[in-house]
C-alpha cells in the first residue's frame, strides 16, 4: 500500500492522462461533521470481529481498549457482498441511524497494485468498475459519509502505459463525478500517496487529472508510516501546488513512530493520533485498518495482505 519507490516525474504520465476538470467545480455538498455526533465505531470492525472469536486471548482486552475502541475506516472491494450497493447501505445506514459518521474506503480498481502485486486485483474490467462505483456513491445517497478513492491509485503509474493510466483516469473522474451527483452529503478524498513518494507538484498534477477538483479533497499518508507532521507539510506542498483550494486528510492509524523507510510490516512502528476532526489537517483517521498485515513480509511474513494478525496489533500498540 503506497509503496515509496522513486518516481520520476514523466510528462508522458500527464500528456496521456485525462482532461483536467478546473479547480472552480468542486461539488457543494454538505457538511457531514456538522450533521453528525462523532465518528462511528464499528463492533464488527476487523480487530473487534477477531476479539469477538478469541475471547480467552490474553491479548483480546487490550486490542479492544487499544484499537477496537476507536474508529476505523471500512474497506469495500469487489468481494465485499452480498452487492456492493447492499454492503454500503448498510454500514451507511448504521452510521445514520446512530448519527455517526461512517469513514469507507472504495478500493476496487482494475489491475490494482500492478508493481507491488501484494494487494493485487480489482474490478474485472472498466465497465464492471463503473457499475461497481456507481452502486457505491448511490447506496450512500444523502446519508452523511466520509469516502477515500482508491488508495494505490497513483502507486503504479511506472509498471503501467500511457495508455493504461489515461484509461485509469478515466475511472477515476468517473468515480468523483459519482460521489459528487449521487452522494450529496458525502466528503470524499482522492489518495495522494506519502510524503516519502513522489514530489508535490508531481502529485498535484496526478490529482487534477483525476478529477480531484469535483471531489471535496484528497488523503495523504494511507497505509503508511510518515509522521502527522511529514504528512502535513507534504499536504500543504500538494496544495499549494492545485492552487490552495482542497482540503486534505491524513491517516494516523500507524504513524507513532514516523517511518523508517520500509512499508511492509516494518518492526518498531506504532499507532498515531487518534480520529479526530482538526489536529492540523481537515480530519485525522484511521484509514489502515490497525492489525492487518501490509503482505507476506517484514514482522508477518505468513500473514497475507489484508488479514488480521494480533501480533502486528500488538506491536503497533507497544511501539515494538
Amino acid at each position: 500500500m503506497n509503496r515509496s519507490p522513486e518516481l520520476a516525474v514523466a510528462a508522458v504520465v500527464l500528456a496521456a492522462a485525462a482532461a483536467v476538470i478546473p479547480l472552480t467545480a468542486a461539488s457543494a455538498a454538505a457538511n457531514p461533521i456538522g450533521s453528525t455526533t462523532g465518528f462511528l465505531v464499528d463492533p464488527d470492525s476487523v480487530p473487534n470481529t477477531w476479539v469477538a472469536q478469541h475471547p480467552t486471548d490474553a491479548r483480546a482486552a487490550t486490542i479492544k481498549a487499544e484499537i477496537g475502541d476507536y474508529p476505523i475506516a471500512k474497506w469495500f472491494t469487489g468481494s465485499s457482498g452480498p452487492t456492493i450497493g447492499q454492503a454500503v447501505g448498510a454500514y451507511v445506514g448504521r452510521g445514520a441511524n446512530a448519527r455517526k459518521l461512517p469513514v469507507l474506503v472504495a478500493y476496487n480498481l482494475p489491475g490494482r497494485d500492478a508493481c507491488g502485486g501484494h494487494s493485487s486485483g480489482g474490478a474485472a474490467s472498466d465497465a464492471a468498475y463503473r457499475s461497481w462505483i456507481a452502486a457505491f456513491a448511490d447506496s450512500i445517497g444523502s446519508r452523511p459519509a466520509v469516502v477515500i478513492l482508491e488508495p494505490d491509485a497513483f502507486g503504479d503509474y511506472s509498471c503501467m502505459t500511457p495508455a493504461q493510466i489515461a484509461a485509469r483516469n478515466t475511472l477515476l473522474n468517473f468515480a468523483v463525478s459519482q460521489f459528487a451527483s449521487r452522494a450529496t452529503n458525502t466528503w470524499a478524498y482522492l489518495d495522494a500517496g506519502n510524503a516519502g513518494w513522489v514530489a508535490p507538484a508531481t502529485m498535484a498534477g496526478y490529482l487534477r487529472e483525476a478529477g480531484v477538483s469535483a471531489v471535496r479533497g484528497f488523503a495523504v499518508n494511507v497505509a503508511n508510516y510518515y509522521t502527522t507532521a511529514a504528512s502535513i507539510s507534504y499536504a500543504n506542498k500538494v496544495n499549494a501546488a492545485l492552487g490552495g483550494a482542497k482540503p486534505y486528510v491524513v491517516d494516523t492509524s500507524r504513524n507513532g513512530n514516523g517511518s523508517n523507510g520500509q512499508w511492509c510490516n516494518p518492526a518498531g512502528r506504532k499507532l498515531g493520533s487518534r480520529p479526530q476532526v482538526g489536529g492540523g489537517a481537515e480530519m485525522l483517521l484511521w484509514v489502515k485498518t490497525v492489525g492487518t498485515s501490509d503482505g507476506l513480509c517484514g514482522t508477518a511474513p505468513a500473514t497475507p495482505a489484508g488479514t488480521f494478525d494480533p501480533g502486528l496489533a500488538m506491536r503497533l500498540i507497544n511501539g515494538t
